[in-house]
């Protein structure tokens, strides 16, 4: 795989003078002679023998352990792509961290830890960008814009396949400087670049490290780590959290295209986005998609056309004019099973498959289905909706965040434990063990396979929406509620009728006691004796 954040010599930023990184390597590495090595442990320091800060104890240098389970057909090849086996084309030595350092050369920390021993624990919690306050909302808008205008301060990428790498003079490494947001762009679409085969040959295209498989969660989940742990260095603010973007909320409306927030539609051109938002400004990079098959190059740093987008404009497939509804979310999350066989995206009921897109929100595969995450992407119907673009479109990070956010709530509730993640049989790169392509230094899948909060650094505030009855459910209630207003009215009829029989009874004793004399016969016969006419 090709080194993932290489800097791109034309930003506007003047941190472009930082030292190089290869692709997902560190700079330091990227000389003719440390790539020839195979060797990527670099000192903290700059000190001579004090690769990974060993002498601190924050890190040595380790031999890189590749994953060698066996993977799924869908790639038939062995030896004919850089991100086999990854990253071992490029590197075999890298710093292993200890406790909680971490970083290409464990000069840094953890997520959620700061301090000289990142021993300090910092609130990193990522929430609903429409309920952040309007500054709020202005200073994240503001840091995606530094994002794209700052060079990555560690990072280079690949713009060659390993075998051309050394240049044509075979001692000039190929690589770019790039900023911090396109670097961001370039890995996802390097994770879904096409092999490349030879000159006039069709390149493979049914390769995919990132997507289509139980990585796709895993993967997905780093690459935003990497970019808020990336803002975090660059705004000084360890605390610094990326926002999330309910997108399951029905209807046809983007709630969060306006431009206060991620960009309105362009009152010229409804493709584009409207010209009182920064992000109009804002190019693509990776667009050359057909010039990379055919030369067998990689996507530089060399950014093109402006961000495209018509939420719900698809006329020709009215299934995605409609954002998914909040009961899609509920569906979801009720699936016990995280990944089926053949752990692919025709998977039936598989909460991965599923929080993709591929299966519809109840677990059904369904070829014609496209919900959840893929549908929210197809309804913004431009650069957001193409796989190799679609980081391009900011609105990229607040809807991934989202679709992490209820990965970690399914993690949450089902504590599944890392023995249902697929071990062998995924497609390649997608099984447990295998070092998620392009990262660096090396990253497996399972070690993404855990709840944040506890595990990762950060947290999500999230009021997920309270789940509707089923028919059946229904019924039940109907049923208990009408036995119970029987039962009230019994209860009631029965108290009613007692009182009635105890009034009945009182009626029918004497009104004076024993004590009291009454009119006898015998008075009644004296008073008329006694009578005058």
């Amino acid at each position: 795989m090709h080194s993932q954040s290489m800097w791109r010599a034309g930003l506007l930023v003047v941190t472009l003078c930082a030292p190089l990184t290869l692709a997902q390597f560190p700079r330091v590495c990227m000389t003719a002679e440390v790539l020839r090595s195979g060797q990527c442990c670099p000192s903290p320091t700059g000190a001579v023998g004090d690769e990974c800060g060993v002498r601190s104890g924050r890190g040595q240098c380790v031999a890189i352990l590749a994953d060698n389970m066996h993977y799924g057909p869908q790639y038939p090849y062995i030896g004919r792509d850089d991100r086999e086996m990854w990253p071992l084309t490029f590197f075999n030595r890298t710093c292993q961290c200890n406790g909680n350092f971490s970083g290409f050369d464990c000069g840094k920390c953890k997520h959620g830890l700061t301090g000289p021993n990142c021993d300090q624990r910092v609130p990193v919690v990522r929430k609903n960008i429409m309920e952040l306050s309007q500054v709020e909302k202005q200073n994240f808008l503001n840091a995606l814009d530094q994002a794209k205008r700052t060079a990555h301060p560690d990072l280079v990428i690949v713009i060659r396949r390993y075998q051309e790498v050394f240049g044509p003079d075979g001692n000039t490494p190929q690589f770019e400087n790039i900023s911090i947001y396109n670097y961001f762009v370039w890995s996802h679409y390097y994770s879904v670049s096409n092999t490349y085969l030879g000159p006039d040959q069709p390149t493979f295209e049914s390769i995919d490290f990132s997507h289509e498989g139980p990585g796709f969660v895993t993967w997905h989940r780093f690459h935003l780590l990497q970019l808020e742990k990336d803002m975090q260095n660059m705004l000084g603010n360890p605390t610094f959290a990326l926002p999330y973007w309910n997108f399951a909320i029905g209807g046809s409306e983007c709630d969060i295209c306006t431009d206060d927030l991620m960009g309105a539609r362009s009152s010229f051109d409804m493709n584009f986005i409207s010209s009182n938002s920064v992000f109009s400004q804002w190019m693509v990079v990776c667009e050359s998609v057909e010039d990379y098959d055919t030369l067998g190059t990689i996507c530089n740093s060399t950014e093109t056309n402006p961000i495209r987008r018509n939420p719900a404009g698809n006329v020709a497939r009215p299934m995605v004019q409609r954002l998914p509804e909040p009961k899609d979310v509920l569906d979801c999350l009720e699936l016990k099973t995280f990944d089926t066989p053949p752990f692919y995206s025709t998977s039936s009921e598989s909460f991965r498959n599923t929080i993709e897109g591929y299966s519809a929100p109840g677990g059904t595969y369904d070829p014609v289905i496209r919900s959840l995450h893929n549908l929210a992407h197809l309804f913004l119907n431009g650069t957001g909706g193409q796989t190799h673009l679609s980081p391009n479109d900011p609105i990229f990070v607040l809807l991934h965040t989202f679709t992490d956010a209820i990965f970690d709530e399914w993690l949450s509730r089902h504590q599944p434990g890392q023995v249902v993640y697929p071990e062998e049989n995924a497609p390649i790169g997608h099984n447990r063990r295998f070092n998620m392509v392009p990262f660096w230094p090396p990253v497996t899948n399972a070690e993404m396979f855990v709840t944040a909060p506890a595990n990762l650094g950060y947290s999500y505030e999230v009021e997920w929406p309270a789940p509707s009855f089923t028919l059946s459910e229904i019924i039940t209630i109907a049923i208990v509620g009408v036995v119970i207003v029987v039962t009230v009215v019994g209860g009631i009829i029965a108290c009613a009728l007692r009182a009635r029989s105890y009034r009945s009874s009182e009626a029918l004793e004497p009104l004076l006691g024993e004590t009291f004399r009454r009119y006898s016969e015998d008075d009644r016969r004296l008073d008329k004796s006694q009578s005058v006419v």
